[in-house]
């Protein structure tokens, strides 16, 4: 018995080694793919920009300042004309003299709108936008007052050309009018998606039957954007598509035409997701991803 005492926790203490000594099999969780960036999140960053930084507001004043230099020679050449030739269907020379400017994110800053946006992490929709709209506590944005006015003061009709619903026609001049911005008793100056343009058909949200018929009566001076579509027509908004319905009027960007920087939405983000803009939030994000180039 004595020796049995002594031999059994031996051999308890070895039938512990082994089994301690075998790996133990375990059965690990599959990691959760990473959630795709909502639209408020892939947007902070532009809205940061367009709020914070001084890059952004420089750009602004810059590019207005080189539209205001160019209008005193571009009144002088009688045949100036900054309509794309392919919507001018009547001679300019002797018409008035105009210019045409769109208003979101060119002469009105909505960057409070995305910024709500990413707050509530919603995405863009028809009901908030007009109801933002609505409010008319959009600013001017730099640069944009002093080139309305001078054109104004040489005599220049500023056109305001945009693709805001033709019913937010009085809540945005009067927007416009809070800031400063001229805006003519008699003329219609406010040329929203949805006008009716006698003798042309519109495409979608194309503005080139609305700038067609400005120019009916008008010479045009300028035009500033801050989208490729406030200035041409593409048929087949695809990056690449883009770059070939520019290159006719490589020399009149800077010259006849202004761009503005806009990185918060557009056109050319559309190109990018492949014109997909029902796909989800995941699908989207994979899209921009793959995009990117590394070299």
């Amino acid at each position: 018995m004595k020796r049995l005492s002594v031999l059994l926790p031996l051999l308890l203490l070895a039938a512990c080694a082994t089994n301690t000594s075998k790996p133990v099999a375990t059965t690990e969780a599959a990691k959760p793919a990473p959630p795709a960036l909502s639209y408020a999140e892939t947007n902070l960053n532009a809205t940061l920009w367009a709020q914070g930084s001084l890059e952004h507001d420089l750009s602004y004043r810059g590019i207005y300042a080189q539209a205001t230099r160019q209008l005193a020679a571009a009144l002088k050449q009688k045949d100036w004309d900054a309509l794309p030739r392919e919507e001018r269907k009547n001679p300019s020379k002797g018409l008035k003299p105009a210019v045409i400017v769109d208003v979101d994110e060119t002469v009105l800053d909505n960057s409070p709108y995305q910024a709500r946006l990413i707050r509530d992490a919603q995405e863009f929709d028809e009901f908030s936008w007009d109801q933002w709209c609505r409010e008319q506590r959009a600013k001017a944005l730099p640069g944009a007052l002093d080139f309305a006015k001078a054109a104004a003061t040489k005599g220049i009709t500023v056109f305001y050309l945009t693709n805001r619903a033709e019913h937010l026609n009085d809540a945005t001049l009067a927007n416009l009018r809070s800031e400063g911005f001229p805006i003519p008793d008699k003329e219609k100056v406010f040329l929203g998606l949805g006008t009716i343009v006698e003798g042309c058909e519109a495409q979608g949200s194309s503005k080139a039957c609305r700038r067609e018929l400005i120019g009916r009566k008008y010479r045009v001076l300028a035009m500033v954007g801050d989208q490729l579509g406030d200035f041409i027509d593409v048929e087949n908004n695809t990056v690449a598509a883009r770059r070939e319905a520019a290159k006719p009027y490589d020399t009149w960007f800077g010259e006849r035409w202004f761009m503005l920087p806009n990185p918060t939405y557009g056109s050319w983000d559309s190109a990018v997701l492949g014109n997909q803009r029902g796909a989800d939030a995941a699908e989207k994000h994979r899209i921009r991803r793959d995009f990117l180039r590394t070299e």
